[in-house]
């Protein structure tokens, strides 16, 4: 199950599971970033656009494109009104199609976890920004607990199942991301953990949009039907409801943001 390959096809699924709490950690993001106005910017593996659509109406930019290698996702990223005027294309995180110099500030949003090489997708980001460059992620805190799917992950270890997580999760320890930051070459890098919450209306609610997470839901199509249900009725017993039936999750990103030297 390990083994399970990680796709991000489907972008309004994606929106209902994960979108959700991108926007939610973004917002905290952009706050800590503090950005001024008038700056051009690039999201790198944005995805379904949740990121950038939020770059886009809270940071006045002066330009934005959005790059992923879904073209599914991008299709979805186009239709947000919020985007309209982000410039979306195919493209990899560690061979980004721009010039070099060409940006002020770069984003990963909930990505570097996913660069085959976090090393060489820092150092396209700082390749294609213009001196005194602003480079920034933030990402799911994958081995330490932090992830969305967590209270599920723990019932399927206790399980003796393997739960499945981005292929370069140790890129997503706060110590990592500021060594890869300093190795890059940006100064002034600075790291914080983000904490969010979301609120779902009953336990069915969690679990049916938890079973279209990137990577759980053909985790879920690999079981059998009895360990699906054992998994299910593991996690719905571990979930404590309020008085109205709502479950309150928690989710944690590590961020760091350096800027070039000029």
């Amino acid at each position: 199950m390990a083994d399970t390959p990680i796709r991000f096809d489907d972008g309004a699924a994606y929106e209902r599971m994960m979108g959700v709490w991108s926007r939610s950690a973004g917002e905290i993001f952009l706050d800590w970033l503090a950005p001024k106005p008038g700056l051009r910017w690039v999201d790198i593996g944005c995805g379904n656009g949740a990121f950038t659509e939020l770059l886009a109406t809270r940071s006045a930019p002066a330009e934005i494109h959005g790059v992923d290698p879904s073209a599914g996702q991008l299709a979805y990223a186009r239709t947000r009104p919020g985007a309209a005027k982000a410039q979306f294309r195919e493209g990899n995180a560690m061979a980004l199609p721009f010039e070099g110099k060409r940006f002020d500030a770069a984003t990963m949003a909930l990505v570097i976890f996913f660069v085959p090489d976090p090393p060489k997708g820092v150092a396209e980001m700082a390749r294609i920004l213009a001196p005194g460059g602003i480079a920034a992620a933030y990402a799911w805190d994958m081995l330490g607990g932090g992830f969305p799917l967590e209270p599920i992950y723990v019932q399927m270890r206790a399980l003796g199942l393997t739960p499945v997580i981005a292929p370069s999760s140790e890129a997503s320890r706060i110590e990592v991301m500021r060594e890869l930051w300093q190795a890059a070459g940006f100064e002034g890098v600075e790291t914080r953990a983000i904490t969010v919450e979301r609120r779902f209306n009953n336990f069915e609610d969690f679990w049916t949009i938890a079973a279209q997470g990137p990577g759980f839901s053909a985790a879920l199509a690999a079981m059998d039907p009895a360990t699906v249900a054992q998994l299910k009725s593991a996690t719905e017993a571990s979930l404590q409801p309020d008085a109205s039936g709502a479950i309150m999750c928690s989710a944690r990103a590590n961020a760091v943001k350096g800027r070039l030297p000029r």
